[in-house]
């Protein structure tokens, strides 16, 4: 969660969006970002045959949409909400006019879309060099605390998480499937108990 300077917030207006409905789609012209205050925000892209590969998902205190928005581009994915979800929706000019009119507000959004090259470059690095065993062990071991056996709650969809994993339903449950009979974890219904949490680092390329 990000320290939002008044000088900030003060030029955002409190926007609601239903499940499903959509914050922005790709090819829009990005005229505007958001501050995520309450809810979730899936964002993805999709390819020509209509298959959807998502890039994260995002809550609380988080932004969406800046970097494009600050350089009047498009949107290069789509924005969508996962549940009910509130926002403060910024315009891009009126940013601009704050980041020229606020030391503190330009050094805000320098600091914050620097952080967001280093996510993206970690996100980008994720899914083209490691496998989906890679990406699977990672992602249970960021829920679990590492020094043990532990029961991991998922918190979406097992499609949902395939997508966020970079990769499709069948390949998520066979890799599960291989996890569990060499005994790194055990699937219970929509928990997973974390079994040889070592190995699962090794796995996840950590070790």
């Amino acid at each position: 969660m990000h320290e939002v300077p008044d000088t900030v917030l003060r030029i955002g207006r409190e926007a609601v969006f239903a499940r499903g409905s959509f914050l922005f789609q790709a090819e829009e012209p990005a005229g505007a970002f958001f501050l995520i205050q309450s809810g979730e925000i899936r964002v993805f892209k999709m390819d020509e045959q209509g298959r959807e590969l998502e890039v994260t998902r995002l809550g609380g205190g988080e932004f969406v949409g800046e970097a494009f928005a600050l350089v009047h581009g498009h949107y290069p994915f789509f924005a969508q909400a996962a549940r009910e979800s509130r926002a403060l929706v910024f315009g891009a000019e009126a940013a601009e006019k704050a980041i020229a009119a606020s030391p503190e507000a330009a050094r805000f959004f320098v600091r914050l879309l620097a952080r967001k090259c280093v996510q993206l470059s970690g996100r980008v690095e994720s899914l083209g060099m490691k496998t989906v065993r890679q990406r699977l062990a990672g992602f249970l071991l960021s829920g679990c605390g590492g020094g043990g056996p532990c029961a991991i709650a998922l918190p979406m969809k097992k499609g949902d998480l395939a997508k966020t994993l970079g990769t499709v339903g069948e390949t998520l449950s066979r890799t599960l499937r291989q996890m569990q009979v060499e005994g790194l974890i055990r699937v219970e219904g929509k928990t997973i108990r974390v079994i040889d949490c070592p190995g699962l680092r090794r796995e996840s390329g950590e070790a």
